[in-house]
């Protein structure tokens, strides 16, 4: 068994090596062009982020591994060499809240900051814009904790005096249950309803902490993962409905590019007008709200220019390239054909085990372990692809969203052509909402998870904080989740059919 733990801690330091060397990887392909040679600092808190946010992911399934580590251990040192879970959570969520609250955000300041100034000027305006933050923060969590960070469990007091023990147990029956006919001696089995109390105990700072993040990603996990479980899946299968079903003619090809052409410099014209807006120092609201609409305008010409390029292929290898971009949109409908799958069998879970009580059955927690019955592993790594999945779902909604509502900041990842500001906020979504990913997961396969130390995290002390367990009392997040799963199915089996028509002319509103 010892041997067991200490392959397992190998294979966790092995995995955190691979995970790291991933993350450099996306960063080096996903890069701009423009920040090849520069921004480091930013580059090393992305690279940080994403190891971080992968390894929060992976941490669950650990930890179940870690609980099989030693569960039929024979003697009491057996599990002396397991992983200490517990620290390990605490750990990565809190260099998680750094990093999402403090790290992440100065990088951006520090990014986006004027490059006419210096360098000592942009560090000291970003050093000072995340330091009053900070310290609102903190004082904000210094406060709530002072007065609420308490946990309330519910408890029964029960009470038994001493009986002699029997020689003989064939008198015990249903209606007998207790070794004296006494009352009195029998009140731990006959407990009434009112013996139940509340004991009171202060959290850890750090599980506060935890808490109240998960609290503020469990409101972005509703939004954007409710949206993201169906636009996810659906997304894919209807852009291979409305993919091109043949390659247009040269004339064909001229007239569109000269429409797109017309647009590109249009924008041009309202960027540079932007510009010019932010020099003179007229940085209202208006002007916010202009530039995040060009954002809008100039992903969806992106979007046209690269359907334009599908439509006519160029250069030597056109029939080549037609060839990949129609396997392109048969991998769409495959991928979108197993993520509706999976979507269906997540949305039937939440309902099937978490909104209905007592639940109708455990579902996917079965499923789990009957494929650890196959192989040990299997289960584990099916549990850890539905905690991805869920992941990636919230991207997927964000990304939607973004793409419908003005008000939301779009920040698109484009292989080759994502600027830093972009890969930051990106990771620093991934960051907030893979905790509430992770309690939503110890929630949902509770009964997978269960002597975890996520569950002890998450299913026991964060559902019993006061003034937050009301929100996991009656699934608040739950039934937003599903409600918002099914507004989005309803909204794609209206409109996802039908191909995006042109937005119009970007106008500078007064």
């Amino acid at each position: 068994m010892g041997d067991f733990n200490v392959a397992l801690v190998i294979v966790a330091a092995v995995v955190s090596v691979l995970v790291l060397l991933v993350s450099v990887y996306l960063l080096i392909n996903y890069q701009h062009p423009d920040d090849a040679n520069q921004a480091y600092f930013p580059k090393l808190v992305v690279i940080l982020g994403i190891t971080v946010a992968v390894l929060s992911i992976l941490m669950l399934p650990a930890d179940v591994a870690n609980r099989q580590a030693c569960r039929r251990a024979i003697y009491s040192g057996a599990c002396s060499l397991t992983l200490p879970m517990k620290t390990l959570w605490l750990a990565v969520y809190i260099a998680d809240a750094v990093l999402v609250f403090l790290i992440i955000p100065f990088a951006i300041f520090y990014y986006e900051g004027d490059q006419d100034k210096s360098v000592g000027k942009r560090l000291t305006s970003a050093l000072l814009w995340v330091t009053v933050s900070a310290v609102v923060c903190g004082l904000i969590l210094g406060i709530l904790y002072g007065l609420v960070g308490k946990v309330d469990f519910t408890v029964r007091h029960l009470s038994s005096a001493v009986e002699t023990f029997p020689n003989s147990f064939t008198s015990f029956t249903s209606g007998q249950p207790c070794i004296s006919t006494s009352p009195r001696l029998c009140s731990s089995y006959t407990a009434p309803a009112n013996s139940q109390t509340t004991w009171t105990m202060r959290a850890t700072f750090p599980e506060y902490v935890v808490a109240l993040a998960t609290i503020a990603g469990s409101v972005l996990f509703t939004i954007f993962g409710g949206v993201g479980i169906a636009s996810l899946p659906l997304g894919l299968i209807f852009s291979f409905v409305r993919r091109p079903k043949a390659v247009i003619t040269r004339s064909q090809y001229i007239k569109e590019a000269t429409e797109l052409g017309k647009k590109a410099r249009e924008l041009k014209k309202a960027a540079e007008a932007l510009h010019q807006e932010e020099r003179s120092g007229n940085k209202g609201r208006k002007w916010r709200k202009n530039v995040k609409a060009l954002g809008k305008e100039l992903v969806l010409l992106e979007d046209d220019m690269k359907a334009l390029e599908e439509m006519y292929p160029q250069g030597e290898q056109a029939e080549a390239t037609w060839a990949m971009t129609v396997l392109g949109y048969i991998g769409k409908l495959l991928f979108g054909v197993i993520g509706l799958i999976v979507s269906i069998a997540w949305v039937a879970h939440i309902v099937i085990y978490l909104l209905i009580n007592p639940p109708l059955s455990s579902f996917l927690n079965e499923i789990f372990i009957k494929l650890d019955g196959v192989w040990g592993l299997l289960g584990t790594a099916a549990f850890a692809f539905f905690c991805f999945y869920l992941l990636i779902a919230v991207i997927a909604g964000e990304m939607m969203l973004g793409l419908k509502l003005v008000f939301i900041t779009i920040h698109p990842m484009k292989w080759g052509g994502t600027l830093m500001n972009s890969f930051l906020f990106n990771v620093g979504l991934i960051l907030l909402c893979s905790i509430s990913v992770i309690q939503f997961c110890a929630t949902a396969f509770a009964y997978y998870a269960q002597a975890t130390a996520a569950q002890e995290i998450f299913g026991h002390t964060l559902q019993s904080l006061r003034g937050i367990k009301y929100l996991y009392k009656y699934n608040v997040f739950q039934y937003g989740f599903v409600a918002l799963a099914i507004l989005t199915l309803f909204y794609y089996a209206i409109f996802g059919w039908r191909k995006r028509k042109p937005s119009g002319r970007f106008q500078i509103s007064n």
